[in-house]
This record gives structure tokens, C-alpha cells and sequence, in this order.
């Protein structure tokens, strides 16, 4: 099975909590804090396996957890941070947020990487705290929550040359000719039912990737046959290869088809009519296909299309020669063709892309008239906060009041004994 588009959901490893603790050691008067930090927990990494070939791997597996950083440890001892989750895809892959679509990456080289949810950091530990006005402080803070995101993964084959046209044009058959591809071939239309990708290697050194591209008839662009379900593969191709039947066994008009599909991509996306195009009249060992080849090329002239033709019979090796070395000749002249021209793309390794916070927190009231908080910043602000110590206590109302909530809560008609809740904590109001 062929799979080109996966959504999966990524939860990175929580930070280990920093400790509590203090030094009690016989000839060490006033050892004081000794509370060490905790680990950091684990990343969820994207990284490029050149052996991949599709997204197969992510069928039945699509959610990912990363382990959590260990705590902190006595004697001022950090945690052991938990190893990051690599996760391989094939080369190709563009990476989305799926709720909002923005593009995260577009993964093209072997083992290239993509943090796609960042490990939380470990909480310090009561070592980090202290103070001449406070040598002995209760004070630590739990891990940080790791990043937590839904990405869509879409595979578009890295392939130099397509090879485009109408289903039982002899695509399968020119690409099983030419590479060592082992395509599905038979006398009837949409033999072919995903991509197929082989390497082309010519007398002189070179070579290339060549793909034929499935089920592309008139109306593919608004989902007729098998739709625009694999136009996308044909975006990083930068020669195309244009089939065209010259047998006329189907009936088929040579240069209306070679017309309809070229407006199939077109209405895909206008920029692959900018590819290069070579026409390449297929079985020619038909008898009539000479006939039709020439009154092809009178209509070609007509339309002032100036692509090369060349005529080949794949089964009997007839023409692939010329073919051949013109595609090499005309991929070593063609640049790679831009792509997401009016999207950025991350290349940082550790880029990372949690939402962008409007506010720093907002407060609204239940039904039961309690005093809701919300707010990212907030709310991972109490979630490393270790409320089991009186200092930490102290330390988080601090933090709470130097960010404005107790100004904020007043001005929303808090009064003294008011019920305020964050995330899970639930606390009364006091002027």
C-alpha cells in the first residue's frame, strides 16, 4: 500500500523535577541547600531515512511519546535527561501544523532532522535559590511540560523526471523499460494506482529519478478518477516527460489529449506548466501510428508548441537512446523549481513553533461565579510551580502578582474570598 499523507500527534517528555533538600553531613556545620536539578525530557524528531519510500510506517502507529527528564537528586545531583524520539521519514516530506496548516518543514536530505515538540526543561532545584536573606530555602521547581502538537506529514517524491499522460499511454511500460522498476502492466486503464519511482542510468555516467505519475485523465483537477490525489509528486520534477498514444487503437485524438492534460495541471497548479516538457509519441510500432504522428506534429506546429518529440516503440527498445540522453541533456540545464515561494520554511534544528500567545493570561467567570484563569503562560507557570513548600507557595503569588492578576481580578470585581482557579489549583482571593 502507498501512503503520501499521514496526521500524527507528537508529545514530547516532561522536564524531572528539581528537589528539596539540604546538606546534614557530620563536620559540615550549615551545610545548607543541596537539592539538584531535574532532567530534560525527551524531543520528537523528524529525520530523513533515504530507504524510506513512502509513509507505510505511519499506519497503525500515529501517536509518539517522548520519556520524561529524571528528578533531581540529593547532594546538588541533576537528573539524567531522557533521549529524544527519533521518528524516520522518507526523503521528501513536508511537514504542517494541522491546525492551521502552517509549514513547519520540508525534509529533502538524508538525515536531515526536524524537532517537531521540544522536551521540557528540568526545574531547578533549592540550590538555585538561595539567598543571603534566605540560606535556606524550600524553593524548587517542577519540569517543564513538554511541546505537545498535531503535524500532517505529505510525501512528495523526489524525482527529476515525470513521466505524465493518459492512463494506458505506456507509462508503466516506458519506466519498467528504462529502470529497474517493476510497475503493474496491463491492457486496461488505471492499471497503475500510485507512483512509481526508478533510477535512470545512461552509457555516459549520468543518471536520474524518473516517476510515472497515475491517473491523470480530463477532469482529474476536480477529482475525477483518481483525482489530484498524486499531482502533488509531479511539483519537485523538473523535466517532464509527456506521453502520448500514436496507436490509436482507443480512438483517441493525439493532440486533444496533449491538450487536456496539460490543462489538468494547469488548473493544479499554473507554475508546472513552467517545467520543460519533452513529447514523447508512444508505440510507434502500431501501423498507424506514423500517420497520427505526423498530423500530430502539423497541430503541434499550428498551436506554435515548441517542445521535442520523439518517437519511441518501449517494448522494442525503439528510440529510448535519443530519449534518453536529451532528458539528461535538458535536466542538466533546468534548475530546481521553487517551492512554498509565499511560505516560510524553517531550516533550524531546534525551531520551535508553539502557538503564539495573544495574552499573557485572561480571566473570565464561571457559571458558579468562580474566577477562571487561562492563559499559556500562565498556566506553565503553575505547573512548574511545587506548591508542597510554604516558600513555593510564596514564591508563585509573587509571580502571579509581578505578572498584574491581582490587578487584573480586582478590576473583574474580585472580592476577598472570591474562588480563583488555574488549570487544576483552585485558591481563594485575599486583599
Amino acid at each position: 500500500m502507498f501512503i503520501d499523507q499521514v496526521r500524527i500527534t507528537a508529545k514530547a517528555g516532561r522536564g524531572g523535577d528539581g528537589m528539596v533538600a539540604f546538606r546534614r553531613e557530620k563536620f559540615v556545620p550549615l551545610g545548607g541547600p543541596a537539592g539538584g536539578d531535574g532532567g530534560r525530557g525527551g524531543s520528537i524528531i523528524l529525520k530523513v531515512d533515504e530507504g524510506l519510500r513512502t509513509l507505510m510506517d505511519f499506519r497503525y502507529k500515529r501517536i509518539f511519546k517522548a520519556a520524561s527528564g529524571e528528578n533531581g537528586m540529593n547532594k546538588g545531583m541533576t537528573g539524567r535527561g531522557a533521549k529524544d524520539t527519533y521518528i524516520s521519514v522518507p526523503p521528501g516530506t513536508t511537514v504542517r501544523r494541522a491546525d492551521d496548516d502552517q509549514l513547519l518543514g520540508d525534509l529533502t536530505e538524508d538525515q536531515q532532522e526536524l524537532v517537531i515538540a521540544k522536551g521540557g526543561r528540568g526545574g531547578r532545584g533549592n540550590v538555585h535559590f538561595a539567598s543571603p536573606r534566605n540560606p535556606a530555602p524550600e524553593i524548587a521547581e517542577n519540569g517543564e511540560p513538554g511541546n505537545e502538537i498535531q503535524v500532517s506529514l505529505e510525501l512528495k517524491l523526489l524525482a527529476d523526471v515525470g513521466l505524465i499522460g493518459f492512463p494506458s499511454v505506456g507509462k508503466s511500460t516506458l519506466l519498467s523499460v528504462i529502470t529497474s522498476a517493476k510497475p503493474k502492466i496491463g491492457a486496461y486503464h488505471f492499471t497503475t494506482l500510485v507512483p512509481n519511482l526508478g533510477m535512470v542510468s545512461l552509457p555516459d555516467g549520468r543518471s536520474f529519478a524518473a516517476a510515472d505519475m497515475p491517473g491523470l485523465i480530463e477532469g482529474a483537477a476536480n477529482g475525477v478518477g483518481l483525482g489530484i490525489e498524486f499531482l502533488r509528486h509531479i511539483e519537485r520534477t523538473r523535466v517532464l516527460l509527456h506521453l502520448v498514444d500514436m496507436s490509436g487503437v482507443d480512438e483517441q485524438e493525439p493532440f486533444a489529449d496533449y491538450e487536456k492534460i496539460n490543462a489538468e495541471l494547469a488548473k493544479y497548479d499554473p507554475s508546472l506548466l513552467e517545467r520543460p516538457q519533452i513529447i514523447v509519441a508512444t508505440k510507434m510500432d502500431m501501423p498507424d501510428s506514423a500517420e497520427n504522428l505526423a498530423s500530430f506534429k502539423t497541430q503541434l506546429a499550428a498551436a506554435k508548441v515548441e517542445a521535442p518529440i520523439f518517437p519511441i516503440a518501449a517494448i522494442a527498445h525503439q528510440g529510448l537512446n535519443d530519449l534518453l540522453l536529451a532528458t539528461a541533456d535538458l535536466l542538466e540545464a533546468t534548475p530546481a523549481f521553487p517551492m512554498y515561494t509565499d511560505e516560510a520554511v524553517t531550516t533550524e534544528k531546534n525551531y520551535d513553533y508553539t502557538a503564539d500567545q495573544t495574552a499573557a493570561f485572561k480571566i473570565e467567570r464561571d457559571a458558579e461565579g468562580v474566577f477562571v484563569i487561562t492563559g499559556e503562560k500562565v498556566e506553565r507557570l503553575y505547573q512548574m510551580a511545587n506548591l508542597d513548600h510554604d516558600d513555593s507557595i510564596m514564591r508563585f503569588a509573587r509571580q502571579l502578582r509581578g505578572m498584574g492578576i491581582d490587578e487584573a481580578l480586582r478590576a473583574a470585581g474580585a472580592k476577598n474570598g472570591d474562588l480563583v482557579q488555574i488549570d487544576e489549583f483552585t485558591f481563594e482571593f485575599v486583599e
